[in-house]
């Protein structure tokens, strides 16, 4: 069975505070011992020139696509992005695809 990765690419409002962007990263590196089917997660600032403005990204891989699927509505996730990225959030952009 294909496992999936499921890729967000954060810009932050220009008055995000960078106490709040730990917060928000902190909130994410919590979700694969609350949310059953992660695999790994990994999330950080953005160091490259070519990221169109996108200032963070986060990479989860799950077991598989109904594993994803559980995960965004998942009140763990829910919660993390009602309390730590929606305040901070200007822009995202996600992207989901299949590995073998």
């Amino acid at each position: 069975m294909a496992k999936v990765i499921h890729v967000v690419l954060f810009r932050w409002n220009e008055d995000a505070r960078q106490d709040q962007i730990d917060a928000a990263f902190g909130a994410l590196r919590q979700l694969p011992d609350l949310i059953p089917g992660i695999v790994e997660l990994t999330c950080g600032p953005n160091f490259t020139d070519r990221s169109q403005g996108y200032q963070a990204g986060v990479v989860v891989r799950f077991v598989n696509r109904a594993a994803l699927e559980a995960y965004l509505p998942h009140p763990d996730h829910v919660a993390a992005v009602r309390d730590y990225i929606n305040p901070i959030r200007a822009a995202s952009l996600a992207l989901d695809y299949e590995v073998p």
